[in-house]
């Protein structure tokens, strides 16, 4: 049974000829050589027998290595392939040995039988190592197989892992984690505790990641270039080296070289282009079949019905007129599209050179900003029409152009040719509007500092003015020579000088610190009978003011008086000075009410607002606070000429009260920053506002509570403002040094608005730090008025 068995798994062996090639049945065959020895060439007479083994004698050999041997058959098999691989045996002659011309049996090959050696190769080295099994039998390890250049696995990685894709999760409960080439199994790298301890005591070597290597579980280790690649990635630049992520731009069909390339074929046309198709003319053939069975009828027969329904239609037929959509004569109804211009010589690919830009021309168009262009694009000259690049705007061209049309009106409507000028309106000529101021003809000059305040007398004879020198002079307007002068303090500068408004009297009141004088001029102002009736309304409220009752406390006990009337010493008296009223504030303006006998004094720079505001009756010589709470802080005030009504001006508001009812009557909001002056229309219907923010305003108390106009003519604060009693003038004055005069309308009618006119700017005075003209006042008869000056100067225009 032996020798069956032996005889089925033995081949027969063909030693190769001389002349081929050696290896080439080695590797065709899958065989592994008998010991082949390189020692020296006392060796080349040794021979050793080779048998092939098929898959299956390898498989028997590794099975029969493992297994214990259980037959007589099987220790022969084994004994055959020791003797086979060890080659102990006796070296018998080369002649002896059977060639491979003769063919022997299987059954007759045996270890001892000779067989002829394959050629040796000298580079052939031994290349295993022989061990003992755990059975005793012998095993032969083979070393590592090191490739040559032309071998295919000169490229395979060293030691790697050959589990392919299967994940190492499936090796978690095995000490080892795959298998390499040979089969030997690949250890699970260190962790926990033993590798860090192990890399506390190293350097971290170069190329170190941190990373694990999923096919090994050993840590990854990245050359230099690699690392430069992903330190390129994680900054988002290009990983590679020489890309240009920002190439120049080619131009296909404009570029240099280029322009006589262009986007169409030069080949010829194909021949299908020309032959009929075969495809077609079947289904050509089969309808013209169908046709004629009568399957298919091009041409049926209308029926009664139709014909019947068709010619009702006729009886009551309705036209479209739109279905003829021609080019019409223009008519009303006919509204054609808009068309575009025709092209001109600036968008000609060759147009002259004068329509081309030079250099400047071209950087300013550049420069502006797309709205502000005339054009879309500059004009550019191209050698042929072919060279043309193109049109940036031409998608944006059509969109416009598709936005006209559909946008287009459907309703045609006369245009009204509108001059812009005549919708300004028709302003009189400055000339006819005369008389107003034009030339300074008079120029005051006497006091030391700034001139604060001026003020007419009721004839229009004397103007009267009050500086910082504490001096109150009266002025010939005339001749600009001074007529009268006193001085009232030496320290406290006149804030206000105000003539009482009655012809029959001669009295002046001004304001010097916290004491209000009234004064009788001396010398020709004054004729006697005047004098006497001035000192008698002046000396009226003496009597009065005794017989008067002093108002109590809730205690019992007198309230302090808000003022004091009393004479002034004998040296004033005999100066001019009569008359002296003490207040506990500073006031700086004084107004009259019309009927002379009340006036009014307003002190900004108190800090009781109670108290800023007073109304005195000269006849009583009595004073009243009529607020016991002001809203905001008070700066001028005036009586209304024709109604019981007093008209307050805080800093950001007017009001104006009705005193007869004491109650609030109208509260305007002009919208400035600061009022500095105020002046009422002799009619009492408009009134003036000067405010430090330069502007003007123009309120019309009829209307509303806004301004009707607006006024902007300076560069600097407004300082004063009036309107003239008895014509259509007005002026302010500004810290510029200019007076601006203006002709201001008002009529009766409430539907006609009224007229403002700039006339004439007055300039003559000197701005002395940064004021300017500090205040004006017109004649109550004449077209003149008088302006002061901080440079100390009166002036008189006419």
């Amino acid at each position: 049974m032996a020798q069956q068995r032996a005889g089925q798994k033995r081949k027969v062996v063909e030693v190769p000829r001389p002349e081929a090639d050696e290896s080439e049945d080695e590797i065709v065959e899958g065989l592994i050589n008998g010991e082949l020895s390189d020692e020296g060439e006392s060796e080349e007479g040794d021979s050793d027998s080779v048998e092939g083994f098929d898959e299956e004698d390898e498989d028997d050999d590794d099975l029969a290595s493992d297994e214990i041997p259980s037959s007589d058959d099987e220790e022969d098999v084994r004994q055959q392939l020791r003797d086979l691989k060890t080659g102990g045996r006796e070296i018998t002659p080369d002649t002896k040995l059977m060639g491979s011309e003769t063919g022997k049996e299987v059954s007759l090959l045996s270890h001892e039988t000779a067989v002829r050696p394959l050629p040796r190769d000298r580079s052939d080295q031994q290349n295993y190592t022989i061990s003992t099994d755990a059975n005793g039998n012998p095993r032969f390890i083979y070393g590592e197989i090191d490739p040559v250049y032309d071998s295919d696995d000169s490229d395979a990685p060293a030691g790697g892992n050959t589990i392919g894709d299967i994940p190492l999760s499936y090796y978690e409960a095995y000490p080892h984690i795959g298998y390499d080439i040979n089969g030997r199994k690949i250890a699970r790298p260190a962790k926990g505790e033993a590798l860090d301890s192990l890399l506390d005591s190293i350097d971290i070597p170069e190329g170190w990641t941190g990373l694990t290597d999923p096919a090994t579980g050993q840590p990854l280790k990245l050359s230099k270039q690699e690392l430069e690649v992903l330190r390129k990635i994680t900054r988002s630049e290009v990983p590679g080296d020489g890309y240009d992520p920002y190439p120049d731009m080619v131009e296909w069909f404009t570029g240099k070289g280029m322009e006589e390339v262009m986007p169409l074929s030069a080949a010829p046309e194909p021949k299908r282009r020309f032959v009929p198709s075969a495809h077609e003319h079947k289904r050509v053939m089969k309808m013209v079949k169908a046709i004629k069975e009568g399957r298919i009828k091009p041409y049926q027969p209308i029926s009664e019905e139709d014909r019947e329904k068709a010619e009702a239609l006729l009886e009551y037929a309705s036209y479209d007129v739109w279905a003829n959509e021609q080019a019409q004569a223009d008519h009303p109804m006919n509204i054609p599209a808009p068309k575009l211009p025709p092209p001109g010589y600036e968008e000609s690919y060759h147009p002259p050179p004068e329509y081309l830009p030079d250099k400047n021309e071209r950087k300013a168009w550049e420069e502006q900003d797309e709205e502000d262009r005339d054009r879309d694009f500059l004009p550019s000259d191209h050698g042929a029409l072919r060279k043309v690049p193109g049109y940036a705007q031409f998608v944006k061209d059509k969109f416009e152009r598709c936005l006209d049309l559909y946008l287009a009106p459907r309703v045609r409507r006369s245009k009204l040719n509108i001059d812009p000028e005549s919708l300004l309106p028709k302003l009189p000529d400055p000339a006819e509007l005369k008389p107003f101021p034009t030339t300074c003809t008079t120029i005051c000059r006497g006091h030391e500092g700034r001139v604060r305040t001026l003020s007419f007398d009721p004839t229009g004879r004397w103007v009267a003015s009050g500086g910082d020198d504490g001096n109150v002079r009266v002025w010939d307007p005339s001749t600009g020579r001074q007529v009268w002068q006193i001085r009232l303090s030496r320290e406290e500068a006149v804030n206000a000088v105000a003539w009482r408004p009655s012809e029959d009297t001669c009295i002046i009141a001004a304001c010097c610190g916290e004491t209000v004088h009234f004064l009788i001029p001396k010398n020709e102002l004054c004729a006697p009978d005047t004098e006497a009736r001035s000192q008698e309304v002046l000396s009226a409220g003496f009597g009065y003011a005794t017989s008067a009752t002093t108002s109590k406390t809730a205690s019992g006990q007198d309230k302090p008086a808000a003022s004091t009337w009393s004479r002034p010493s004998a040296q004033m008296q005999d100066r001019g000075c009569l008359l002296t009223l003490s207040l506990h504030t500073t006031p700086k303006i004084l107004t009259w009410h019309r009927r002379a006998d009340y006036f009014t004094t307003i002190s900004p720079s108190t800090n009781a607002t109670s108290t800023a505001i007073a109304i005195h009756t000269l006849s009583k010589h009595l004073t009243q606070h009529p607020f016991k709470r002001l809203k905001g802080l008070a700066q001028t005030a005036c009586f209304h000429p024709t109604k019981p009504q007093f008209i307050v001006a805080t800093r950001q508001r007017i009001r104006i009260y009705d005193l007869q009812q004491q109650k609030l009557e109208k509260e305007l909001l002009p919208g400035a920053r600061w009022i500095s002056d105020i002046s009422l229309h002799p009619s009492g219907t408009h009134l003036l506002i000067s405010t430090y923010d330069k502007r003007l305003l123009w309120h019309d108390l009829e209307l509303g509570n806004t301004p009707y106009k607006t006024l902007r003519y300076h560069s600097r604060a407004i300082r004063s403002v009036a309107f003239h009693e008895r014509l259509p003038l007005f002026a302010d004055a500004s810290d510029d040094g200019t007076l601006q005069v203006f002709h201001g309308k008002v009529v009766r009618d409430s539907l006609e608005n009224a007229t403002v006119v700039p006339l004439k700017v007055l300039r003559g005075h000197r701005v002395t730090g940064v004021l300017g003209v500090l205040g004006v006042v017109w004649h109550p008869r004449e077209a003149w008025c008088v302006s002061a000056g901080a440079d100390g100067g009166v002036r008189v225009w006419t």
